[in-house]
């Protein structure tokens, strides 16, 4: 592709138009916050199936609301010892239809979340929508609530 002198114009009224409204470091910061939010989930997603307590301490705040499609609601260690106690598992976990959005020091992130787990030699098969928000501190993102809902 050539790069004319027309293309050089829309590029630089954009970057003008970004530099003009004050945008141009915040929507690249964004991005990257939004992209930094994007792989919590994915770093809570990967702990749900290994049962992974160090990073689940790490992942969480200690001030976590876990909510269930159920209704049943967890502090952070309720949430913790359950998800690794070992009376069921995750055969594999699949996000679709992720969002991430920064508010301030926040993030949204939603997604739709289909699975399967093991319990008592039982397999259920699980779709649900979840609502994450995750907290900016120290420059790490932690999980401060999350709410899952049937679909």
């Amino acid at each position: 592709m050539s790069i004319t002198r027309r293309h050089l114009v829309v590029a630089g009224a954009s970057a003008l138009g970004a530099a003009v409204l004050g945008l141009g470091s915040e929507v690249a910061a964004q991005t990257g916050d939004e992209a930094a939010v994007a792989q919590a989930v994915e770093a809570f997603r990967k702990a749900m199936l290994a049962k992974d307590r160090a990073q689940f301490e790490v992942l969480c705040s200690d001030q976590l609301s876990y909510g269930h499609s159920a209704g049943k609601i967890e502090t952070k260690s309720q949430f913790i010892d359950a998800a690794v106690s070992g009376r069921s598992f995750w055969k594999f976990i699949t996000l679709s239809d992720q969002t991430a959005q920064i508010v301030g020091n926040n993030g949204i992130a939603r997604h739709i979340l289909t699975g399967e787990t093991e319990s008592e030699g039982k397999t259920n098969a699980i779709k649900i929508g979840i609502l994450m928000v995750w907290l900016k501190q120290d420059a790490r993102w932690q999980l401060l609530a999350r709410q899952a809902f049937k679909i």
